[in-house]
């Protein structure tokens, strides 16, 4: 055994893969100038077989890569190849290549290019007789005088190496250890075969007991075989009569599916009557309450006015009898005047007769005393005056005050006279303001009884109103009720679309409408985008109900895929998607990319193809055709697959069973109260009626705003008029 090549790259001053060939079986000398890497040749072979480059650390690994003024080597490694045509190593080759391989973080031994640990390659070396922890092979300076003047028994142990045994000696070591557990493992064996010889014995008397057992056992299956067989020819009986009852109960059961349908239907139609009653009801009730509030207002009402007639009629009667005192008391007094002036005409002609005296008496009595003083003026003017002088004087003084007197006298009576004239035209004036003030105050009172009326009649016009009001809040109320009721309805229908169809694609439909609405809110381009989206495929075709279960098997969730005019709709809105971050999982159809060809569909009367049975618009054409164009709807599944083999097109029977133009068959139990076709259509249906409440319901808004407009309207005037009426009072 010797070394036929070494192969050295990227060690120490090793850069590029360095091949060193042929090496001689018996004696090989390597020469150089100094540098040229001689040193490093030996270090290589040490590296592989030498036990002094194990253990290697991370930096001594590093320092053992090339460095250079190239790029940096990460790995090298040294593979050395042995003639083993001695078999000195075991195993049956020729050759045996051995590389180490290592790098910053790797050390790896290659043993003909496998994989191996160091310590297999450790005890191949030295069953080979490479000494790992002496190299004997690899002799330095100052080995063999370490040998020479080392001590017998390190020469022993050193030929022993020399020689391979130790590896030996070391396996002998593990084989009595072996060979020890070996024993105790025999031990327990011993045991064991002690408790199993008694078992048998136990079990010696148990198979006497079995045979026994085995024999009855036959017996007992024998006559359970012929019981069975009795029982299988009596069901075998009872079989053929079920089959043949089955049969004939084919058409009794189309019956009772038919029956079945109908009372679903009749559930669906009797519970949403319930649903209309309820809604009816609550609304009566509410009715019936309004109409209570009415009756107790109507009925406080009538209380008031009974009370008033009732004080009305009292103070008629108190008037009635104060009436009838007044003309007892009126009579009492006419007759006492009647009596009175009866005396009175007795006793006037005295009065007249006694008055007229009494006149005479009283200017005689006048004349008397005025002859009276005269006399006694005289008597005093002889003693008052001592000449005629003096007496003329005085009467001229007196002459002067007497005309003085006269002046004023007339001046007074020429006063008094201008004041009566004065007063008689103030007297003609105030009599012609006193007739304008009663005309005035006539118009007044004709405008008191006009100002009445018309209070009353707005009154009567403001209770029709607020009637028409009340009315108007009822029905509003009943309309608000219905769409909260169809709004709760189409929720529990989204949630039952959402179950059936999934979370994301549902959600993804929600947020293409948000981005629709956030166009339309912008306006311009951004409204010409969401005028280009059609909405999802379901909402874009109508078809009969007999075939929802076919055209549901067909699509499936290809339903909820979203139609639109071109990909740059797309585009737009997935992109405004993304800007918001909403949620959902969106599939689009543009239409300016669908292609479809002309089909020829077979001319087949238990066959149709599908698209012919779907009612849409002209402008998804494309989208329908490309779904549902290549199927064919048969009347049953033998047909669907012969068809279906014939025509290579895709066919589905009415009840679900979808057999493919490759092939593959596919069907079962289909639950059609879980249709989403149905759903869809129940939820359309409730969108519409949603939109039709709304409208009444903003209807009826308006209307109750004219009819609050009015009454305010009408209240106003009544104001008006009632101020106008205190005013005319």
């Amino acid at each position: 055994m010797h070394i036929k090549q070494v192969i050295i790259q990227g060690f120490k001053s090793y850069r590029d893969q360095t091949v060193v060939e042929p090496f001689d079986k018996r004696h090989n000398v390597v020469v150089g100038r100094n540098g040229s890497g001689k040193s490093n040749f030996f270090y290589a072979i040490q590296f592989v077989l030498s036990d002094e480059f194990s253990h290697l650390r991370p930096e001594q690994r590093q320092a053992l890569l090339h460095e250079g003024t190239g790029p940096r080597v990460v790995s090298a490694y040294v593979e050395i190849i042995f003639d083993n045509s001695d078999n000195r190593v075991p195993i049956e080759k020729d050759e045996i290549f051995l590389r180490r391989v290592i790098g910053a973080k790797k050390d790896q031994y290659f043993l003909n290019k496998k994989v191996v640990p160091r310590s297999e390659v450790m005890n191949l070396l030295e069953s080979a007789g490479f000494s790992n922890s002496n190299p004997y092979y690899i002799v330095k300076q100052g080995k063999i005088n370490q040998m020479a003047t080392a001590p017998d028994a390190h020469r022993l142990k050193l030929l022993r190496e020399v020689a391979g045994t130790r590896v030996y000696d070391e396996r002998r070591d593990e084989s009595m250890t072996i060979l020890k557990e070996t024993e105790g493992k025999l031990e327990k064996i011993e045991e064991f075969l002690r408790i199993i010889e008694e078992r048998l014995s136990t079990l010696e008397e148990e198979k006497e007991e079995l045979k026994q057992y085995q024999h009855h056992d036959k017996i007992r299956r024998a006559l359970e075989y012929i019981i069975h067989e009795v029982e299988l020819n009596e069901n075998k009986k009872k079989l053929a009569e079920l089959l043949k009852q089955r049969d004939e109960s084919g058409s009794e059961q189309e019956k009772l599916a038919a029956n079945l349908k109908k009372a679903q239907d009749q559930i669906k139609m009797l519970t949403r009557k319930s649903k209309d009653t309820k809604k009816e009801l609550g609304s009566i009730k509410e009715e019936r309450d309004i109409l209570n509030n009415d009756h107790q207002h109507l009925i406080k009402e009538k209380a008031k006015l009974d009370l008033t007639i009732k004080d009305l009629s009292e103070e008629v009667l108190g008037d009635n009898k104060s009436k009838e005192r007044a003309e007892n008391e009126l009579a009492r007094l006419e007759h006492s005047i009647k009596e009175k002036e009866a005396e009175l005409e007795k006793v006037k002609p005295q009065y007249e007769a006694m008055k007229k005296k009494e006149e005479e008496c009283t200017r005689e009595l006048t004349l008397k005393e005025q002859k009276r003083k005269e006399l006694y003026a005289k008597q005093g003017r002889g003693s008052q005056f001592t000449s005629k002088d003096d007496r003329d004087r005085w009467i001229q003084n007196e002459l002067k005050s007497l005309n003085k007197q006269i002046k004023d006298k007339r001046d007074h009576r020429d006063k008094l006279i201008e004041d009566l004239k004065r007063d008689a035209a103030k007297q003609v004036e105030l009599n012609k303001k006193i007739e304008e003030q009663t005309q005035e105050m006539e118009r007044q009172r004709v405008c008191i009884d006009d100002h009445n009326k018309q209070c009353y009649e707005l009154k009567k016009s403001k209770d029709q109103y607020q009637t028409t009001r009340n009315e108007l809040w009822r029905k509003e109320n009943n309309v608000q009720q219905n769409l909260s009721s169809l709004k709760e309805d189409l929720a529990k229908a989204d949630q039952a679309l959402r179950s059936m169809a999934g979370k994301p694609i549902l959600n993804g439909r929600d947020s293409v409408r948000k981005v629709l609405d956030t166009f339309i809110s912008r306006g311009g381009r951004e409204a010409e985008i969401a005028r280009s989206y059609y909405g999802p495929l379901i909402e874009n075709f109508n078809c009969d109900k007999s075939i929802y279960i076919a055209v549901e098997v067909t699509a499936g969730n290809r339903l909820f895929h979203h139609v639109i005019d071109s990909d740059k709709v797309g585009t737009q809105i997935l992109k405004e998607m993304n800007r918001q971050k909403l949620p959902g999982e969106v599939t689009f159809m543009p239409l300016n990319r669908l292609t479809v060809r002309d089909i020829d569909y077979p001319q087949d009367s238990d066959a149709i193809p599908m698209v012919s049975k779907l009612r849409y618009d002209e402008k998804y054409d494309k989208a329908m055709r490309y779904l549902f164009g290549k199927t064919l709807i048969c009347r049953n599944l033998d047909v669907a697959t012969k068809l279906a083999r014939s025509t290579g097109l895709d066919c589905v029977t009415l009840d679900g069973d979808q057999v493919s133009s490759k092939g593959s068959l596919t069907g079962g139990y289909f639950n059609t109260s879980r249709s989403r076709l149905e759903m869809q259509k129940t939820r359309s249906e409730l969108i519409e009626q949603i939109k039709q409440c709304e409208e009444e319901l903003q209807t009826l808004r308006d209307d109750l705003r004219k009819t609050e407009a009015t009454i305010n309207n009408i209240v106003s005037e009544m104001q008006k008029t009632e101020t106008k009426n205190s005013k005319a009072k």
